[in-house]
């Protein structure tokens, strides 16, 4: 059998293979239909989105996954189609910290899939408020990076709003340095958001020492500047280039190879236990001697795994602060429910910020 003739068989294999594959989607998306109209027909709160029931779909798509296609990709690909599917049951409105462009626009759609509203919004503030006023049914904002640490505006939010935390999801950051130049040597002005000088700061002193740098309100921020000022350039995402029409000048100029920024979707949906959670919870201790080793004692005793914990001013009075704490488990959890009752009695002040199925890659 010749080349030309294996290629066409091939070729015509995976035509029909695409025809399955269109098929079958289309009967996936039809039982979604089927699922939208029991839920109404029950007369029921109809709540699509389920969290948990989408990390165990993500996490059995992993673990059958043999190849050629890494996990990460086939996950990508099997996002894609749940968000169709939710779409054509109800589309859902995500904010994020904008403008479009930014990394945070990247976690919303890694979360949801590219078949959502994303509505770009200035500040971590007006994420929460347009989530709250039902303006958007999901939030999504940045609480930590691994090279920087925690986004303190973040966990702030927290303090005030009834919001709970109902996903988390890491985003590997690559920063590139953008503008209309070619030539590093006309890089006058770098600008971006805080975080992100941070992160590229070894950088810029070994190739730009002599840029000024400037703190801005979001990468794409910086960009747009970069766009409009003659020496100016900016750091951000490749999607942020291609918005505005730039070079990427430098690529991947972020000082951690593996920088990862974990970002937190934010509603008034409570998730159901998925089997693989974790628990955000908001603390101030009593003022007393061991106060701090009395909170945290129940989750040894108990066994459940604390993964974070920060401190913040609680801003009701000098030197008082609280703790924010992720543990492992959803607070349903036998283990889990234990510790938190404990905690409930040694603590000034407890909330659950949120139980939530744990990022998946």
């Amino acid at each position: 059998m010749n080349e030309e003739t294996q290629l066409t068989e091939i070729r015509l294999r995976i035509d029909a293979l695409d025809e399955q594959i269109q098929a079958l989607v289309s009967d996936r998306a039809a039982c979604a239909q089927e699922v939208a109209r029991i839920k109404r027909a029950a007369g029921t709160v109809v709540d699509f989105y389920r969290p948990e029931r989408e990390a165990e779909i993500l996490r059995r798509v992993m673990a059958r996954n043999t190849g050629p296609l890494s996990a990460e990709e086939m996950m990508r690909l099997f996002r894609e189609i749940m968000s169709a599917c939710l779409a054509v049951q109800y589309p859902k409105k995500i904010a994020f910290l904008g403008p479009a462009g930014t990394f945070t626009q990247a976690a919303a759609l890694k979360h949801f899939g590219h078949s959502v509203l994303t509505l770009p919004l200035g500040t971590i503030d007006e994420v929460f408020r347009e989530v709250e006023s039902g303006a958007a049914h999901f939030g999504v904002v940045p609480v930590e990076n691994s090279t920087e640490g925690v986004i303190t505006h973040t966990q702030d939010m927290f303090m005030r709003s009834p919001l709970t935390i109902c996903g988390e999801v890491q985003v590997r950051i690559h920063d590139h340095l953008i503008g209309a130049m070619t030539d590093l040597k006309e890089v006058q002005r770098v600008y971006t958001h805080q975080q992100t000088l941070a992160q590229c700061r070894g950088w810029l002193d070994r190739n730009l020492p002599f840029a000024e740098r400037l703190a801005v309100s979001s990468n794409t921020e910086g960009v747009r500047r970069a766009q409009s000022e003659a020496g100016a350039a900016g750091i951000a995402s490749e999607a942020a280039a291609e918005i505005y029409g730039l070079r990427v000048i430098a690529e991947n100029i972020e000082d951690e190879p593996d920088n990862t920024t974990r970002f937190l979707v934010i509603g008034n949906h409570q998730s159901a236990v998925s089997g693989d959670d974790k628990t955000s919870l908001l603390v101030s201790a009593r003022n007393r001697t061991g106060a701090l080793y009395a909170l945290l004692a129940p989750f040894a005793h108990h066994g459940v795994s604390m993964t974070r914990i920060e401190s913040r001013p609680s801003r009701q009075g000098v030197w008082e602060y609280v703790f924010f704490i992720d543990i492992e488990g959803h607070q349903r959890d036998e283990a889990v429910a234990l510790a938190l009752a404990e905690v409930d009695k040694e603590a000034n002040f407890l909330k659950v910020l949120g139980s939530y199925p744990r990022a998946i890659l």
